[in-house]
């Protein structure tokens, strides 16, 4: 099993994702818009997207302008009110355990994206990987392949303008293009090992802790005899 640190960043990712997408299956059940939530929240049309798709840019704050808007907060109240913290390990307890399926993200696509992620955190400090990726694109429109070929042209436009939004976004065709990407293969060995690691060992679904159990089940202590 990698460890704790490895793993976070991909479960971390996951979380994110899962809140997003309960955050927008929560606003589609109170029929509120896009629009119309977003100026509840105070946030822009573009910000609730990110949010609503699990992106790490949102600051804590907008998740939770968001989550009050909808009238989730108090989801959040109970973790900072202390009632998830930390427990003797005598205290009751239960075990939080993190699936690895999610209806609207298939697992694969979250390796596709953390990998992507690492990619482009790499060219954006070594730009001259930016070259070798377009080259490997001229070298695959060589082979003919029509389909691809369209994706690749996508590519090429992205790499020239640096518009990594779009290679990182979890519409369909962000998918898509992840499939035909030049990008993963700028990622040292190591790097590609580790994430990969981290996914397989997300796909059998991963122990996070434990929670205390709610206050109202806890063995209270004994009273002392008179």
């Amino acid at each position: 099993m990698p460890a704790a640190a490895q793993l976070h960043s991909v479960l971390d990712r996951q979380l994110l994702i899962q809140l997003g997408e309960r955050l927008r299956r929560a606003r589609k059940s109170q029929g509120l818009t896009a629009v119309a939530l977003a100026e509840r929240a105070g946030v822009s049309r573009m910000t609730l997207s990110s949010v609503e798709a699990g992106q790490p840019a949102p600051t804590m704050g907008t998740y939770l302008r968001v989550l009050s808007a909808l009238g989730l907060s108090g989801d959040l109240a109970l973790v900072a009110s202390g009632e998830l913290g930390p427990q003797a390990p005598s205290a009751a307890t239960t075990k939080v355990v993190l699936p690895a399926t999610n209806a609207r993200h298939d697992i694969q696509d979250l390796q596709s994206l953390m990998l992507h992620e690492e990619a482009i955190k790499l060219a954006k400090k070594h730009p001259e990987l930016i070259e070798r990726a377009l080259a490997t694109l001229e070298k695959w429109r060589a082979s003919g392949d029509a389909h691809s070929r369209v994706l690749w042209d996508e590519w090429s436009v992205i790499l020239r303008r640096r518009e990594w939004r779009r290679a990182l976004a979890r519409t369909r065709r962000s998918m898509e293009l992840r499939q035909a990407s030049p990008l993963t293969l700028l990622l040292p060995p190591a790097t590609r090992a580790r994430i990969l690691e981290d996914v397989s060992q997300l796909k059998q679904a991963v122990t996070l802790g434990h929670l205390s159990a709610p206050s109202s089940t806890r063995r209270q202590p004994a009273r002392a005899k008179k």
